[in-house]
């Protein structure tokens, strides 16, 4: 097994969201961006001077992508949404799909500017949940049958996709259209983790190819190489981290996301760091998140 780094970083932000996720950083502003998901919350961190601001949503946001300067879109339970980053006003853009017993989870934008997202039941239903790929307004479903979709990120040349299904704990791959971001191909297992402890969730993909993945349950953000091998683990001072984001003038730091989601009051007395933002506290080779293109 691959030797545990022990945590060298800090925490970001203490406020402990419930279930922190689907962070992501805009170098134009200098800012990080993420979701208290179950607590309808919306998080702003400008890194350098530490300010933060606490945005209450009127839905569960789960995915932030910058389409320009004044305009954000936001991935909900009631589709998706543009957000006025002035007025913070917010105007339904598309809807994923018909089921008021989902919500979104896991998403990024393809260097195409397309959206992939993902969707789920409420409280985790078998089988409830899918993948679509959003092109502008045009919506087109990717995989059906999925419980929880995660891991969701993008090869720097834009020819391979990577995602998970938690709840099966296959980090799979598929060959897609750097043009597009569409599949070209079927879906393979990368590296099969249903006996590992913990769970696949959020990750991202820096500019070496490599996959960095936030393992909720284990306490760990874990790297492997494109062709599946794991060749580090860092240790995160929450049991279940959930999602990293490369962040930084030149998205050479990571930050974790992480939940307390499902505690009882004596796990979370083990766990006081869970529902934190941390950075990781060591250099990586990020890359900046594409912008989505209507």
């Amino acid at each position: 097994m691959t030797e545990l780094v022990p945590f060298s970083g800090r925490i970001l932000c203490d406020f402990a969201s419930e279930l922190g996720e689907g962070p992501t950083f805009d170098p134009a502003t200098g800012t990080a961006w993420w979701f208290n998901i179950k607590g309808q919350e919306l998080h702003e961190l400008h890194l350098e001077s530490g300010r933060k601001t606490v945005h209450p949503l009127p839905f569960l946001g789960s995915v932030l992508a910058v389409i320009d300067p004044t305009r954000q879109l936001i991935a909900s339970d009631q589709g998706l949404f543009i957000r006025d980053t002035e007025s913070y006003a917010l105007s339904l853009f598309a809807t994923l799909e018909d089921k008021p017993g989902n919500r979104s989870n896991d998403g990024r934008v393809h260097p195409s500017g397309a959206l992939w997202i993902g969707t789920m039941g409420r409280k985790a239903e078998k089988h409830a949940g899918a993948i679509y790929h959003v092109a502008g307004d045009r919506v087109t479903k990717l995989y059906s049958n999925i419980t929880i979709p995660n891991a969701i990120c993008f090869s720097p040349d834009g020819a391979t996709a990577y995602f998970t299904d938690t709840d099966v704990n296959h980090l799979m791959r598929v060959d897609i259209d750097p043009a597009t971001g569409l599949p070209t191909g079927d879906a393979v297992v990368l590296s099969d983790e249903s006996a590992a402890p913990g769970g696949v969730d959020g990750a991202v993909c820096d500019a070496d190819g490599l996959i960095w993945n936030a393992r909720w349950g284990a306490g760990a953000v874990e790297v492997y190489k494109p062709d599946g091998r794991k060749v580090a683990r860092y240790a995160v001072p929450a049991t279940q981290p959930s999602c990293p984001a490369f962040v930084g003038a030149k998205a050479e730091r990571l930050l974790v996301t992480s939940a307390w989601q499902d505690m009882d009051d004596a796990a979370r007395a083990a766990d006081p760091d869970a529902g934190k933002t941390f950075e990781l506290g060591i250099e990586v080779k990020g890359r900046f998140e594409p912008a989505f293109r209507l």
